[in-house]
């Protein structure tokens, strides 16, 4: 088992060189998610013959074969949005819970080259839509910190498995904070990486310009490990840039000497709790003594982020999720008198209330007349959004915000006001919105985890991680 405190990079230090053998590595973690996970319900499957398997291949290797595996031995969780060949991989819905995809997501592959072990896959949103993991089609995940409360989403079941410790690192999806959202709520650390910068390839689309995957993790060097194995080039994601971060170990000298942080007026004004508040202003009192300055931004055009987001997120998942329709994969549903009723039956069967809520507002905002009242409207906000940060990176390196307006929420809180569930990504859609990255990082705090966020220009995660992993440092001090 990884010791509290140790990062990833420290136990593969281990398993190369065989004080630690990696099937029992991989054992210990099996048996504790055989153990907890009844109650937490982060797992929707679990990979044991798979993954003993490759421990004990792993275990055969020589050594010079180990010292070019970056994540040798490492147990990794992967949402059930993301591709494994020969595994289920279901997106948390009916519609595709007996779908085996055929070939893996890229990443799982660059995963799998570098060494790691595909342990299991977690639960999640339904096709990733929603802020709680409570629309699962598996049942909700419940936030190890606090049973009774929502670990966020969609990604849910990857942030509670690494903050359970059930597993050292996950992957998950970021469509609009899907991320960095449940970290805060788990107390663990999360990045949504640079559009472009992470291929999307066997990640099964929800919206296409927003979606991005990610990892999950307890320390930022080890996000900046994982980082730096996903970002590989690409040539089957034509959105792959190819620009692969370099973990340079500089960045975790905590030397943030200079260093602007900006602080949006919008971020902090009502709606925000006190609890977040306070833990927030804490942090800035710690970066201020290590040296960095904060300054006030303006983001003017933020209030809209929210709105623009649910148009264009909608409208994209009405086209993308066209093609579950009972005929080339997926759920069928039985005794139809014709195609078009197979066709209803099986939308409506399969489909469950949030995802047909989100189908049927993007239908909508697509639909003649009503292009460009919304769509169209909704593109140009996120091209001003997207100035707004431009000129905000011009005064500062790096943003802090919250990622949240509260910490965790109790479980069915919100369920029955869509609304309500919807502003708790008040904080995060920016990112997603123009593409720039954005983390969680756990804050200092007596009670629920609460998490800040840190957003930069695009391409900048090395000035990302800096800041993060200095806050992070000083936040546990």
């Amino acid at each position: 088992m990884i010791n509290t405190g140790s990062t990833i990079t420290e136990t593969v230090m281990k398993t190369r060189c065989g004080e630690i053998r990696v099937e029992d590595l991989v054992s210990r973690f099996l048996d504790r998610i055989q153990k907890e996970d009844s109650t937490i319900n982060s797992f929707i499957s679990v990979l044991t013959d798979d993954a003993l398997k490759r421990a004990k291949q792993l275990d055969s290797l020589p050594g010079y074969s180990r010292k070019e595996m970056p994540l040798f031995g490492i147990p990794i969780a992967i949402k059930d949005n993301i591709c494994t060949a020969g595994i289920k991989t279901t997106c948390a819905s009916k519609m595709l819970d007996s779908f085996i995809p055929p070939y893996n997501a890229s990443v799982v592959d660059m995963l799998q080259n570098a060494g790691a072990v595909i342990i299991g896959k977690t639960n999640m949103d339904e096709f990733a839509m929603g802020s709680s993991t409570e629309t699962s089609r598996f049942g909700i995940t419940r936030n190890p910190k606090d049973k009774e409360r929502i670990p966020g989403g969609s990604s849910g079941g990857s942030a509670a498995a690494v903050s359970a410790n059930l597993v050292p690192a996950a992957l998950g999806s970021d469509t609009g904070g899907s991320i960095r959202q449940p970290c805060s709520h788990c107390g663990v650390t999360g990045l949504k990486p640079t559009y472009g910068r992470v291929s999307r390839y066997g990640l099964i689309a929800f919206a296409s310009s927003l979606d991005q995957i990610g990892p999950i993790a307890t320390d930022v060097r080890d996000i900046g490990l994982l980082l730096e194995t996903i970002s590989q080039e690409d040539k089957h994601d034509s959105t792959c840039a190819g620009k692969q971060f370099i973990n340079n170990p500089d960045i975790y000298n905590k030397d943030i000497r200079g260093m602007k942080i900006g602080l949006p007026e919008e971020y902090f004004g009502e709606g925000l709790s006190d609890q977040v508040r306070n833990s927030l202003m804490e942090l800035v009192k710690k970066l201020d003594e290590a040296g960095a300055k904060t300054v006030s931004i303006t983001l003017p055009n933020v209030q809209y982020a929210i709105a623009a987001y649910y148009i264009i997120c909608t409208a994209e998942a009405s086209s993308n999720l066209a093609r579950y329709d009972g005929v080339k994969y997926g759920y069928r549903a039985p005794e139809c008198d014709s195609l078009i009723d197979m066709y209803t039956e099986t939308r409506s069967r399969g489909f469950g209330d949030e995802v047909k809520r989100r189908i049927m507002l993007g239908t909508y905002v697509l639909s003649s007349g009503y292009y460009d009242a919304y769509y169209l409207k909704a593109a140009k906000i996120r091209t001003l959004i997207a100035d707004d940060f431009k000129n905000a990176f011009k005064e500062c390196d790096v943003i802090l915000s919250p990622v949240a307006p509260t910490a965790a929420f109790k479980l069915g809180e919100k369920t029955d006001d869509p609304l309500k569930m919807y502003l708790t990504d008040i904080y995060t859609v920016s990112a997603n919105l123009t593409g720039i990255p954005g983390i969680s990082i756990p804050c200092k705090t007596s009670d629920l985890p609460i998490g800040a966020q840190f957003m930069a220009p695009s391409w900048k995660e090395d000035t990302l991680l800096k800041a993060a992993f200095a806050a992070q440092t000083l936040s546990e001090s």
